[in-house]
């Protein structure tokens, strides 16, 4: 049986570009939606009821939210394929710390450029 792999996203979205570079990197085939945020589609709302936003990484049939917990989902689901985060602890905790980084201070200025 293989894995179905889907991804519901949008272009612009650098959590979503995160979860598809994690997904490239692993090498795991995958089918993109693009979801359309004013008009969310059925599968959105049924695979991420709570916050109804993407990315949603759905495998098969199972849906993962968030793109953090997506890609932390994909390194251990996918363990036999290139490891997305050193095996050093130390190594790791920086892998982690950046992650954080850009979520905290590059999004918070693209957030702040884009409406202003």
């Amino acid at each position: 049986m293989s894995d179905e792999v889907v991804l519901l996203s949008i272009w612009p979205s650098m959590f979503g570009m995160r979860v598809q570079i994690a997904l490239e990197e692993k090498g795991i085939e995958y089918e993109y939606k693009e979801e359309d945020l004013a008009n969310k589609s059925t599968l959105l709302l049924k695979m991420n009821p709570i916050h109804k936003k993407v990315p949603v990484l759905i495998h098969n049939g199972k849906p993962v939210c968030e793109s953090s917990i997506a890609v932390q989902y994909i390194d251990e689901a996918w363990k036999d394929k290139f490891p997305l985060l050193p095996s050093d602890p130390y190594h790791r905790a920086q892998a982690r710390f950046w992650a954080d980084y850009i979520d905290k201070k590059v999004y918070m200025l693209i957030t702040f450029y884009c409406d202003h």
